[in-house]
């Protein structure tokens, strides 16, 4: 738990704690949080019935987490209201894109504002992106997956999440699919010989950043 709270606390969260369901449910009711993250196989009551009891009063978002992968442990915390799933052990950084993702998903309004990276600046309200001083044109879903890194900045997201956010849930297509849109996009934000912001992470999938070089010259 101090480790998901200090996780948490570093991205500039307010943290509060629960040590079993029962501490959990009257914490969800007296601190109202913006959003719950529920341990699975927390003690007194489980996270499924801490759900259950709190979607009785209200909607927070709630992300469950557990040591549970098989489908059925899954459906069963989404069928108790949970929003979102994530199994044990986890990054950090995926933590964090899940709860910004549910953050935003909370507050519908966020998805209209305007985000910008570095010289990158992507309205949703018009679908018009532009890097400096150039307008980029881009297809539906491109700029679907741009928006979902600008809104996910320094964020590790693994290949898998992405598919799922982006394409959706019911994805049943060639994984390669994102490879491909990567490179469409890397190929018209770079158009202009602009330095790549979206980077390859191996073997775990993609991180909005920007790459400092430092330049160095000996001297004579």
């Amino acid at each position: 738990m101090e480790m998901l709270r200090r996780t948490l606390a570093y991205e500039g969260y307010r943290v509060a704690t629960a040590t079993n369901g029962t501490d959990a449910i009257n914490q969800a009711r007296d601190v109202k949080p913006d959003l719950i993250v529920l341990d699975w196989m927390m003690p007194g009551f489980d996270g499924v019935t801490v759900t259950q009891r709190v979607r009785m009063a209200d909607q927070t978002p709630i992300l469950m987490l557990t040591g549970r992968d098989a489908i059925d442990d899954k459906v069963q915390a989404l069928k108790s209201g949970a929003d979102d799933y994530l199994v044990k052990p986890f990054a950090p950084e995926e933590l964090i894109a899940r709860v910004r993702a549910l953050l935003r998903r909370a507050d519908p309004a966020q998805h209209d504002r305007p985000v910008s990276f570095g010289d990158l600046a992507l309205d949703p309200k018009t679908r018009e992106v532009r890097r400096g001083s150039r307008n980029i044109s881009l297809t539906p879903r491109e700029f679907d997956l741009l928006k979902y890194f600008m809104q996910r900045p320094n964020v590790v997201i693994k290949r898998e999440q992405i598919l799922e956010d982006v394409w959706g849930y019911d994805f049943g297509g060639d994984d390669s699919v994102l490879e491909v849109y990567v490179g469409y996009l890397r190929t018209k934000l770079e158009e202009a010989a602009e330095p790549r912001i979206i980077q390859t992470v191996r073997r775990v999938g993609y991180v909005l950043r920007e790459i400092l070089v430092e330049q160095t010259q000996e001297s004579a």
